[in-house]
């Protein structure tokens, strides 16, 4: 898709602001607009990578629920640590609806008709922010809000083989079709994130050609269903994505714009 085709997205503009305590050049999430319209309960990730060298570490991964204003507190942190927290998968339907309006559904959608969108989801974090190689049932409008993300995508061929040989190295029988929460810790999100983002693994990569694409503030990116991906941030500061999962009839309409 062209560059910045959803720079006009509402909330690019009205859930950020320019960070003029530390960096004016970075943006921040605006607390004051988003807890306005309420506090819902948003669900969190919260990370921790084991230190090398540390004595029985290992990595930290939990999911739960909180205030969306304690998330908003976290990131105004001058020190996060090593946790990390998320906003990872979070549904648009669960917050206020001033907050949805501000997430309304691309024009291409919208000309496919109502119902062209199963679910509309919400991915906020400070970077570095990770997401391991997996595939997704439905094909994917993906859109960058706020900050830069590189993402990296394989065929669906592709990404099945080395999916097999990551299951085959840990000597695991994995389903690629469900994925949990063993994708996000240990040996295989280590291998994961070694086989996509290093260089030490080239015999896993054979015959597996990779895509790349960087998004920006107002970019977009069509997913096809199927294809492997696994997306990080880069640079500095608030990242911000929203994905619209979509059914199969609006497709079409999406590849020939």
């Amino acid at each position: 898709m062209p560059q910045e085709t959803y720079s006009s997205l509402p909330a690019t503009t009205k859930w950020f602001c320019r960070d003029n305590t530390r960096n004016p050049n970075l943006l921040q999430l605006d607390a004051e607009y988003l807890l306005s319209f309420g506090n819902p309960l948003i669900p969190l990730e919260l990370t921790r990578q084991a230190v090398e060298g540390q004595t029985h570490a290992t990595d930290l991964f939990q999911r739960f629920h909180a205030p969306l204003s304690l998330f908003l507190e976290w990131t105004r942190q001058e020190r996060q640590g090593q946790d990390r927290l998320y906003l990872a998968q979070a549904s648009v339907s669960d917050f206020p609806r001033e907050l949805q309006d501000d997430l309304p559904p691309p024009n291409v959608v919208l000309h496919a008709g109502k119902g062209s969108i199963y679910d509309t989801n919400l991915w906020i974090g400070l970077t570095p922010t990770y997401t391991p190689l997996h595939r997704d049932p439905n094909p994917n409008l993906f859109v960058q809000m706020a900050g830069i993300k590189v993402v990296r995508l394989y065929e669906p061929e592709a990404g099945d083989r080395m999916f097999r040989r990551v299951m085959h190295a840990l000597g695991r029988d994995g389903s690629p079709v469900f994925r949990g929460e063993e994708m996000m810790k240990g040996a295989e999100r280590g291998l994961l994130d070694e086989l996509v983002w290093g260089s030490k693994k080239p015999e896993m990569q054979r015959d597996c050609c990779v895509y790349e694409a960087c998004v920006e503030q107002g970019d977009g990116l069509f997913i096809p269903k199927g294809w492997w991906h696994s997306i990080r941030s880069v640079g500095s500061g608030i990242t911000a994505s929203v994905r619209g999962s979509l059914k199969e009839y609006v497709i079409r309409q999406i590849t020939d714009t």
